[in-house]
Protein backbone atom coordinates (compact mmCIF):
# COMPACT_ATOMS: atom_id res chain seq x y z
CA UNK A 1 0.00 0.00 0.00
CA UNK A 2 1.48 3.32 -1.07
CA UNK A 3 0.82 6.59 0.70
CA UNK A 4 0.08 9.79 -1.18
CA UNK A 5 2.30 12.62 0.05
CA UNK A 6 0.32 15.36 1.75
CA UNK A 7 0.25 18.72 0.00
CA UNK A 8 -0.68 20.57 3.17
CA UNK A 9 2.90 21.32 4.37
CA UNK A 10 3.74 22.82 0.99
CA UNK A 11 0.57 24.92 1.08
CA UNK A 12 1.31 26.07 4.63
CA UNK A 13 4.81 27.08 3.53
CA UNK A 14 3.34 29.09 0.65
CA UNK A 15 0.89 30.83 2.99
CA UNK A 16 3.75 31.53 5.42
CA UNK A 17 5.65 33.15 2.57
CA UNK A 18 2.63 35.31 1.68
CA UNK A 19 2.11 36.45 5.26
CA UNK A 20 5.83 37.19 5.62
CA UNK A 21 5.64 39.33 2.49
CA UNK A 22 2.73 41.35 3.92
CA UNK A 23 4.79 42.08 7.03
CA UNK A 24 7.99 42.95 5.19
CA UNK A 25 6.18 45.23 2.73
CA UNK A 26 4.66 47.25 5.57
CA UNK A 27 1.11 46.26 4.60
CA UNK A 28 0.86 44.99 8.18
CA UNK A 29 2.69 47.60 10.31
CA UNK A 30 4.91 46.81 13.26
CA UNK A 31 3.01 46.59 16.57
CA UNK A 32 -0.38 46.45 14.79
CA UNK A 33 -2.94 43.62 14.82
CA UNK A 34 -3.23 41.58 11.63
CA UNK A 35 -6.66 40.80 10.09
CA UNK A 36 -8.85 38.23 11.84
CA UNK A 37 -8.78 34.56 10.80
CA UNK A 38 -12.05 34.59 8.77
CA UNK A 39 -10.84 37.53 6.70
CA UNK A 40 -7.45 35.92 6.03
CA UNK A 41 -8.99 32.55 5.20
CA UNK A 42 -11.26 34.22 2.64
CA UNK A 43 -8.56 36.40 1.06
CA UNK A 44 -5.98 33.60 0.87
CA UNK A 45 -8.44 30.83 0.01
CA UNK A 46 -7.11 28.43 2.65
CA UNK A 47 -8.49 26.43 5.54
CA UNK A 48 -8.25 27.46 9.19
CA UNK A 49 -5.74 24.67 9.85
CA UNK A 50 -3.39 25.78 7.08
CA UNK A 51 -3.61 29.42 8.15
CA UNK A 52 -2.86 28.53 11.75
CA UNK A 53 0.18 26.50 10.69
CA UNK A 54 1.53 29.54 8.86
CA UNK A 55 0.83 31.89 11.77
CA UNK A 56 2.41 29.43 14.19
CA UNK A 57 5.57 29.32 12.05
CA UNK A 58 5.85 33.11 12.00
CA UNK A 59 5.10 33.31 15.73
CA UNK A 60 7.89 30.79 16.37
CA UNK A 61 10.28 32.95 14.33
CA UNK A 62 9.31 36.00 16.38
CA UNK A 63 7.66 37.95 13.57
CA UNK A 64 4.15 37.51 14.99
CA UNK A 65 2.79 37.38 18.52
CA UNK A 66 -0.47 35.50 19.21
CA UNK A 67 -2.36 37.02 22.14
CA UNK A 68 -5.05 34.67 23.33
CA UNK A 69 -8.45 36.34 23.34
CA UNK A 70 -7.13 39.44 21.59
CA UNK A 71 -5.57 38.63 18.23
CA UNK A 72 -2.23 38.34 16.45
CA UNK A 73 0.22 41.25 16.30
CA UNK A 74 3.27 42.07 14.19
CA UNK A 75 6.34 41.98 16.44
CA UNK A 76 9.20 42.02 13.90
CA UNK A 77 9.75 42.54 10.19
CA UNK A 78 12.08 39.59 9.65
CA UNK A 79 13.19 36.35 11.26
CA UNK A 80 16.49 38.01 12.17
CA UNK A 81 14.62 40.82 13.88
CA UNK A 82 12.37 38.35 15.70
CA UNK A 83 15.31 36.31 16.97
CA UNK A 84 17.09 39.49 18.05
CA UNK A 85 14.08 40.69 20.00
CA UNK A 86 13.91 37.42 21.91
CA UNK A 87 17.61 37.81 22.68
CA UNK A 88 17.19 41.42 23.84
CA UNK A 89 14.73 40.29 26.51
CA UNK A 90 17.63 38.51 28.20
CA UNK A 91 19.57 41.77 28.58
CA UNK A 92 19.08 45.09 30.34
CA UNK A 93 17.92 48.34 28.75
CA UNK A 94 21.37 49.75 29.46
CA UNK A 95 22.96 46.97 27.39
CA UNK A 96 20.61 47.72 24.50
CA UNK A 97 21.46 51.44 24.59
CA UNK A 98 25.19 50.63 24.63
CA UNK A 99 24.78 48.51 21.49
CA UNK A 100 22.70 51.25 19.87
CA UNK A 101 25.61 53.66 20.35
CA UNK A 102 27.60 51.63 17.84
CA UNK A 103 24.79 51.20 15.34
CA UNK A 104 23.43 54.76 15.59
CA UNK A 105 26.79 56.46 15.25
CA UNK A 106 27.79 54.32 12.26
CA UNK A 107 24.41 54.87 10.61
CA UNK A 108 24.81 58.63 11.12
CA UNK A 109 28.35 58.63 9.68
CA UNK A 110 27.32 56.70 6.59
CA UNK A 111 24.13 58.72 6.12
CA UNK A 112 26.16 61.93 5.83
CA UNK A 113 27.83 60.30 2.83
CA UNK A 114 24.97 58.42 1.19
CA UNK A 115 21.64 60.04 2.11
CA UNK A 116 19.63 61.24 -0.87
CA UNK A 117 17.35 64.27 -1.09
CA UNK A 118 14.45 61.82 -0.81
CA UNK A 119 15.89 60.39 2.41
CA UNK A 120 16.26 63.83 3.96
CA UNK A 121 12.75 64.86 2.93
CA UNK A 122 11.38 61.66 4.51
CA UNK A 123 13.31 62.38 7.73
CA UNK A 124 11.88 65.90 7.89
CA UNK A 125 8.34 64.60 7.34
CA UNK A 126 8.74 62.00 10.11
CA UNK A 127 10.08 64.62 12.52
CA UNK A 128 7.07 66.81 11.81
CA UNK A 129 4.73 63.85 12.37
CA UNK A 130 6.58 63.09 15.62
CA UNK A 131 6.22 66.69 16.80
CA UNK A 132 2.52 66.87 15.89
CA UNK A 133 1.74 63.52 17.55
CA UNK A 134 3.46 64.55 20.78
CA UNK A 135 1.54 67.83 20.98
CA UNK A 136 -1.70 65.95 20.27
CA UNK A 137 -0.86 63.44 23.04
CA UNK A 138 -1.09 60.62 20.49
CA UNK A 139 1.78 58.73 22.07
CA UNK A 140 1.63 55.51 20.00
CA UNK A 141 1.85 57.64 16.82
CA UNK A 142 4.66 59.68 18.39
CA UNK A 143 6.64 56.53 19.22
CA UNK A 144 6.14 55.12 15.70
CA UNK A 145 7.27 58.36 14.04
CA UNK A 146 10.30 58.61 16.34
CA UNK A 147 11.32 55.04 15.55
CA UNK A 148 10.62 55.46 11.82
CA UNK A 149 12.95 58.49 11.79
CA UNK A 150 15.84 56.50 13.28
CA UNK A 151 15.16 53.61 10.94
CA UNK A 152 15.20 56.00 7.98
CA UNK A 153 18.64 57.23 9.03
CA UNK A 154 19.82 53.61 9.10
CA UNK A 155 18.30 53.04 5.65
CA UNK A 156 20.02 56.19 4.37
CA UNK A 157 23.37 54.71 5.46
CA UNK A 158 23.34 52.68 2.26
CA UNK A 159 24.36 49.55 4.20
CA UNK A 160 21.51 47.00 4.02
CA UNK A 161 23.03 44.77 6.72
CA UNK A 162 23.31 47.67 9.18
CA UNK A 163 19.73 48.63 8.36
CA UNK A 164 18.48 45.10 8.97
CA UNK A 165 20.30 44.90 12.30
CA UNK A 166 18.89 48.28 13.27
CA UNK A 167 15.36 47.23 12.40
CA UNK A 168 15.73 44.40 14.92
CA UNK A 169 15.54 47.01 17.68
CA UNK A 170 12.04 48.08 16.59
CA UNK A 171 9.93 46.42 19.26
CA UNK A 172 12.37 47.12 22.09
CA UNK A 173 12.76 50.76 21.04
CA UNK A 174 9.00 51.29 20.75
CA UNK A 175 8.29 49.79 24.18
CA UNK A 176 11.10 51.79 25.83
CA UNK A 177 9.81 55.05 24.37
CA UNK A 178 6.32 54.48 25.71
CA UNK A 179 7.74 53.57 29.14
CA UNK A 180 9.77 56.77 29.21
CA UNK A 181 6.79 58.84 28.06
CA UNK A 182 4.87 57.86 31.17
CA UNK A 183 7.52 59.38 33.45
CA UNK A 184 6.78 62.86 34.80
CA UNK A 185 8.77 65.61 33.11
CA UNK A 186 9.80 63.57 30.07
CA UNK A 187 10.34 65.64 26.92
CA UNK A 188 9.34 63.58 23.91
CA UNK A 189 10.64 65.93 21.22
CA UNK A 190 14.29 66.73 21.98
CA UNK A 191 16.26 68.19 19.09
CA UNK A 192 19.34 66.12 19.89
CA UNK A 193 19.61 63.10 17.65
CA UNK A 194 16.60 64.23 15.65
CA UNK A 195 16.36 67.73 14.09
CA UNK A 196 20.07 68.30 14.74
CA UNK A 197 20.90 64.95 13.17
CA UNK A 198 18.80 65.65 10.08
CA UNK A 199 20.53 69.04 9.73
CA UNK A 200 23.97 67.42 10.02
CA UNK A 201 23.13 64.73 7.47
CA UNK A 202 21.88 67.32 5.01
CA UNK A 203 25.06 69.38 5.58
CA UNK A 204 27.22 66.24 5.13
CA UNK A 205 28.78 67.01 8.53
CA UNK A 206 29.89 63.67 9.99
CA UNK A 207 31.25 65.07 13.26
CA UNK A 208 28.06 67.00 14.01
CA UNK A 209 25.91 63.98 13.17
CA UNK A 210 27.82 61.70 15.55
CA UNK A 211 27.83 64.33 18.32
CA UNK A 212 24.06 64.67 18.02
CA UNK A 213 23.61 60.91 18.28
CA UNK A 214 25.70 60.82 21.46
CA UNK A 215 23.61 63.60 23.03
CA UNK A 216 20.39 61.78 22.19
CA UNK A 217 21.54 58.45 23.61
CA UNK A 218 22.86 60.15 26.75
CA UNK A 219 19.37 61.63 27.13
CA UNK A 220 17.79 58.19 26.64
CA UNK A 221 20.16 56.59 29.18
CA UNK A 222 19.25 59.19 31.79
CA UNK A 223 15.54 58.43 31.48
CA UNK A 224 16.07 54.67 31.46
CA UNK A 225 17.92 54.97 34.78
CA UNK A 226 15.57 57.53 36.34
Amino acid sequence: MSLTPSRRPALAEEVTKQLRGMIQSGEWPLQEKIPAEPELMASLGVSRGTLREAIKALAHSGMLEVRRGDGTYVRATSEISGAAQRMYKEHTQEHVVEVRVGLDTQAARLATKHATAEDIAAMRALLQARHDAWLAADYPAWARADWDFHERVALASGNPLLHQLYVSFGGVFHDDLLRQQRKAGFNGIPHEGHDELADAIEARDEAAAVASVYRNLDFAAEWINS
